[in-house]
């Protein structure tokens, strides 16, 4: 599937690989499961699942799971993610 991209969806390249490591951690480390976590935060699992393999990076859907983990988004973001985003 093929889709059009959308300026400012998704984080810069440089940033992926080390915010989706950084989901699952911090899912793990805070005893959350795909399925807890994807009624917390509205997310659904493939969409979890996509965010922790790298596959997405929706700035939106990260803001949606810092929220549902209780975390400030600066957990996933940096200070020019958040300005570009």
């Amino acid at each position: 599937m093929s889709s059009i991209p959308n300026p400012g969806s998704e984080l810069p390249p440089e940033h992926a690989d080390e915010v989706h490591n950084a989901v699952r951690a911090i899912r793990e480390r805070t005893g959350y499961t795909l399925e807890q976590l994807s009624l917390t935060c509205g997310l659904s699992l493939q969409e979890i699942t996509e965010i922790e393999d790298g596959r997405d990076t929706d700035p939106e859907k990260l803001r949606r799971i810092a929220a549902a983990l209780q975390l400030p988004e600066s957990v996933f973001f940096s200070d020019e993610d958040r300005t570009a985003a």
